[in-house]
């Protein structure tokens, strides 16, 4: 019975954490664009300046490459573990619990990998609003994932 209590919970986590990825991703695609689009650019017959970074973005700070590099692959990785988490919840067994706790489980260590260098963007204060957005869904990412991972082991838990 108890188990049974926790499934919509874990349903609306899903949901909640599904929104929340897919913004992060079309907020990271964007910036990956726009460094794209504006980013250094260097003629034939040039050097690269002694400073140069791969993964420079001209909106942000030093810490915004890393921090978008992250995030989208914290993304994608959140989206791949909200698949698994719905095929859990359809079937809702201790069969399906591995699988959906384990991507979770990775999703929410990269989840907070992107976190930290958002930390860190937050303390180098230059950035736009969307950069902030994204910090803000990534931080509150860690806690809804973290608390989905404990809800469908909770429910495990209460099978026994």
């Amino acid at each position: 019975m108890a188990s049974e209590q926790m499934k919509p919970i874990a349903t609306l986590l899903l949901g909640l954490n599904f929104c929340m990825y897919v913004i992060v991703l079309g907020i990271g695609g964007w910036a990956v664009n726009r460094a794209i689009d504006h980013g250094f650019v260097i003629g034939p017959g040039f050097d690269l300046p002694a400073h140069f970074s791969p993964i420079y973005f001209p909106m942000g700070n030093a810490a915004t490459g890393f921090f978008v590099t992250f995030a989208l692959i914290a993304g994608v990785v959140g989206v791949g573990s909200i698949i698994s988490g719905v095929n859990h919840v359809r079937s809702w067994t201790s069969e399906s619990l591995p699988s959906a706790a384990s991507v979770a489980f990775i999703a929410w260590a990269l989840t907070v990998l992107a976190m930290g260098f958002a930390c860190k963007e937050i303390q180098l204060n230059i950035r736009n609003a969307r950069l902030k957005t994204m910090e803000a869904f990534l931080i509150i990412l860690s806690a809804t994932q973290l608390f989905y991972i404990a809800a469908i082991h909770g429910a495990a838990a209460y099978r026994r």
